[in-house]
């Protein structure tokens, strides 16, 4: 879905907007299988105006209450909270250096997660902040429980099942209509590269494109047949590596550069069910816009992803992708499958 701006959600709270209160059956949930150790600390990650950090407080915790809409904290500031100290900050585009660095034995996302779009990113840098035994626990309505018209404050069942991968365990219970999961154990996955099934026969040629934000952060798609994977795509006749990348990136994500600006980077040659491949690995410098999903019937969504975190991803990379990337960053993915790489001199 369209990631919300703040003063969306700042007109939302200032006009009276509320979400759903905590329920019983969540603070019994909670209760059981996230009880407050000694000294417990809890991080409440878009707490809107605080009911949950409260709750969390009265239980033993001291919280750290995150929102980005200043609306809400001042209105969650007003209530008496002992325990809790809120702060405003956004979890996808700030630094969370600056959340305690004690780590937490809870982290908390309540009626928060589906609104979040670069969620590989962003997880892996909150399981970081786990202290030893720490859960983290998302609270989450079901894509197949709410009106189509609100599906995208849900999760469906394959988000659900991402979400769990790369945790020792993934525990999931029922709350009036809400997904309760409990997560606990980072274990990051070991890399894996994919196909996405047999191409239809034809001369398979194409670029895949890196594109970086300007921390840096490397744009995939979330693919419908269950990979990650760059912009990019087959070039049409007549058409060049780099024009074809840049127009199969502002096809696929609206984001529009120069052709002049894309620098072909090498050649790579493999091989699909017995058909030649090849790709073009195409840095594209420069752009404009903000990526969304236009062709949903191939992608999902579309994530900036450290670099780093690229050979600890819970699902595989598309393997011409995984080539791609290796060309722009030799050596930061192990085991890739065999590939004839032809590199092109700059200039």
């Amino acid at each position: 879905m369209a990631r919300s701006k703040p003063d969306a959600w700042d007109a939302h709270y200032a006009g009276g907007g509320r979400f759903r209160p905590l329920g019983d059956s969540e603070r019994r949930l909670l209760a059981e299988h996230l009880p407050a150790p000694a000294g417990g600390r809890a991080l409440d990650l878009g707490c809107g105006l605080g009911e949950l950090a409260r709750h969390l407080a009265g239980s033993g915790y001291r919280v750290d209450a995150v929102d980005w809409s200043e609306t809400a904290l001042a209105e969650a500031r007003r209530t008496d909270a002992p325990g809790v100290t809120y702060r405003r900050l956004d979890i996808e585009r700030d630094d969370l250096a600056q959340l305690t660095g004690s780590g937490y034995d809870v982290i908390v996302l309540r009626l928060s997660f589906a609104f979040v779009r670069d969620r590989t990113r962003v997880l892996n840098r909150l399981r970081e902040r786990l202290r030893p035994g720490g859960a983290l626990c998302v609270i989450t309505p079901v894509a197949g429980a709410v009106p189509e018209d609100r599906r995208g404050i849900a999760l469906d069942e394959e988000e659900i099942g991402l979400l769990g991968a790369g945790w020792a365990t993934a525990d999931r219970y029922e709350a009036d209509g809400l997904a309760v999961l409990v997560l606990r154990g980072p274990a990051p996955a070991a890399p894996g590269y994919a196909g996405k099934g047999s191409p239809s026969p034809h001369a398979l040629t194409g670029a895949g494109v890196v594109v970086t934000d300007a921390a840096g952060r490397v744009l995939l798609g979330w693919s419908v047949r269950g990979v990650w994977e760059l912009p990019g795509g087959k070039n049409d006749a007549d058409e060049d590596f780099a024009a074809a990348a840049v127009r199969e990136l502002e096809e696929e994500t609206s984001l529009k550069a120069d052709p002049a600006g894309a620098r072909v980077r090498a050649i790579l040659m493999d091989s699909v069910h017995g058909i030649p491949r090849v790709t073009a690995a195409v840095r594209v410098g420069a752009f404009t816009g903000e990526p969304v999903v236009t062709e949903p019937r191939l992608m999902r969504r579309w994530e900036w992803h450290e670099t780093a975190d690229l050979p600890l991803l819970a699902r595989p990379l598309f393997t011409p992708s995984a080539h791609v990337l290796d060309t722009v960053w030799p050596g930061l993915l192990p085991g890739l499958p065999p590939v004839h790489r032809y590199p092109v001199a700059e200039g």
